[in-house]
């Protein structure tokens, strides 16, 4: 019995604040404009929905779907050719091929190293051929590069800038490390 009387004197008092607080509360305002200012607002809005955000939207969506491509270059995949294609269809096919450029950008394939030689783009040794012949590359970079040359001739016949670069590579001298003072 004392349980039911709980029950009733709370509902009750529930009832009793509720109505004090909407006998007590003021007009809601949904808004701090009115009148003109607030369509003039409403205006811009519809704008900036209708116009801007699709724009941005679109921009982002292709920053994302080249970026794939722009990783494989950065890396120096040798399949950056094939890695941009996709990334291009996959913006006609609404991004379902994006997951396979991106995989394909971050893993090396097996098979081009035992094919060809080298898991490098052609792009790798021109521009580590300039660096050599700037004196940029150490020994070690330099003997590397020399041994990346010697394998893909190995394989089979390299491309004439490539043969040409092997053969200013074999004229070159490294550079000399950094040298780091020890302050005392």
């Amino acid at each position: 019995m004392e349980r039911a009387y709980r029950q009733r004197a709370v509902s009750v008092s529930t009832v009793v604040q509720t109505a004090v607080a909407i006998l007590v509360s003021a007009n809601a305002h949904a808004s701090f404009l009115s009148g003109d200012a607030l369509d003039s607002v409403a205006n811009v809005m519809a704008w900036v929905v209708l116009v801007i955000v699709p724009i941005i939207g679109i921009v982002v969506f292709w920053i994302v779907h080249v970026m794939p491509e722009k990783i494989a270059h950065a890396r120096h995949h040798p399949q950056t050719r094939a890695i941009q294609t996709l990334c291009l269809l996959s913006l006609v096919f609404g991004g379902r091929l994006w997951p396979i450029a991106w995989l394909r950008a971050y893993t090396k394939p097996g098979g081009y190293k035992l094919a060809y030689g080298t898991d490098k783009d052609e792009d790798f040794f021109k521009v580590a051929g300039e660096k050599a012949r700037a004196g940029q590359l150490l020994e070690a970079e330099l003997a590397h590069l020399r041994h990346e040359l010697d394998a893909m001739r190995a394989r089979g016949a390299l491309p004439p800038s490539l043969v040409r670069l092997q053969e200013d590579l074999a004229a070159l001298q490294p550079a000399l490390p950094p040298v780091v003072e020890r302050s005392a």
